[in-house]
């Protein structure tokens, strides 16, 4: 099932019969959510005239990422990138996407979803899950910096191998936030009384997405940006992009 091999020079596990990479994301206990440091730094960028738009809704908005917690993440296997058109035919033959140019782009997932999930021998991240991945051991608004992030920093396709190595975090995860990315989790503002240990929160009811700021190219100046940040969740929209987890192999 799995063949363990070098991508872009990081170690990295393929499922054999869908040639999905996956990287082995280490344990590890992190703060998870929206910190003071963060909004910080997103201030920092708008009294510098970096945001198109007023961020009144955002900085509201920001409880629905609070209260900052410390999670304990187990180790995990994440795939690189969101599953892309051609992927997630491996598993439904006859998907036709309306959002991507081709077969190596992000496939974005409507009436379908439960047939892939169903169909898929993996798992959907926790909200922990990604935003640990995301982050990749850093604490800042995106894994480079503090710094406004451009919109050539979103990958929507995976056909060229050197963009998307370039993309990598340090986890050697590339596009996270690029597409809005579903999690196991159920949406419920905000964190009170939230798993420590990583778990997702069930019961009915649309789930969280993480991410998106592909799903608004070319940007119109609102402010996408923002859906870079590995704190920024909402609820699922009609569509979503879906990146699989799996235990980290044995053998």
């Amino acid at each position: 099932m799995w063949a363990q091999e070098t991508v872009a020079g990081r170690l990295a596990w393929r499922h054999t019969s869908s040639g999905v990479v996956f990287r082995a994301v280490p344990g590890g206990t992190f703060r998870m959510g929206l910190s003071d440091g963060e909004l910080d730094a997103v201030r920092a960028i708008e009294r510098s005239g970096g945001a198109e738009d007023n961020l009144r809704t955002f900085y509201a908005d920001a409880v629905q990422a609070q209260p900052v917690r410390e999670v304990v993440v187990a180790p995990f296997l994440i795939a690189r990138h969101p599953l892309t058109v051609a992927q997630v035919r491996h598993w439904l033959p006859e998907y036709e996407d309306s959002f991507a140019d081709s077969d190596s782009g992000t496939a974005r997932i409507e009436d379908e979803l439960d047939d892939l999930l169903a169909a898929l021998p993996f798992r959907l991240p926790s909200e922990a899950e990604w935003e640990y991945a995301a982050r990749a051991g850093t604490t800042t608004l995106t894994f480079r910096g503090n710094e406004k992030p451009d919109e050539d920093q979103v990958l929507d396709d995976f056909a060229d191998e050197a963009r998307t190595a370039a993309a990598e975090n340090a986890f050697g995860l590339a596009a996270m936030g690029s597409s809005n990315e579903i999690c196991a989790d159920v949406w419920i503002p905000g964190y009170t009384d939230a798993p420590t240990d990583a778990r997702p929160r069930t019961g009915d009811g649309r789930r969280v997405v993480r991410g998106g700021a592909g799903d608004l190219s070319p940007w119109q100046g609102c402010d996408e940006w923002l859906l870079l940040l590995p704190a920024t969740r909402y609820e699922h929209p009609d569509f979503t992009a879906v990146r699989p987890v799996a235990p980290v192999p044995t053998s």
